[in-house]
């Protein structure tokens, strides 16, 4: 069984940063790419940013510049740092991992339970 833990969320003012970590855990083989989602209240989850195995990343426009993803392959975790964080990145931030396991080699993608990003005066 696989399992995406993210942790890290929180209220944050506008300007402010939080870092969001996601580990992925289990009878994993090999993970190719990881991402982050989030969504809003009475909105679609919208895709954030993505990294691939070899370290190539992809952002939503809305957060070019200000947010940055990364991964640590030895540790199975996936990072969001946001900065110069807006109101409207208010969401719960989703993380998900492209991944295999021993027992099922075909990827399939997992899913975390998600962390509550709020930003806020």
């Amino acid at each position: 069984q696989v399992q995406l833990v993210e942790s890290g969320g929180g209220l944050v003012q506008p300007g402010g940063s939080l870092r969001l970590s996601c580990a992925a855990s289990g009878s994993i083989f090999s993970i190719y790419a990881m991402g982050w989602y989030r969504q809003a209240p009475g909105k679609q989850r919208e895709l954030v940013a993505i990294i691939g195995s070899s370290g190539s990343t992809n952002y939503v426009d809305s957060v070019k510049g200000r947010f940055t993803i990364s991964r640590d392959n030895a540790k199975n975790t996936v990072y969001l740092q946001l900065n110069s964080l807006k109101p409207e990145d208010t969401a719960v931030y989703y993380c998900n991992a492209y991944l295999s396991t021993a027992s099922v080699q075909a990827p399939y993608l997992y899913w975390g339970q998600g962390t509550q990003v709020t930003v806020s005066s």
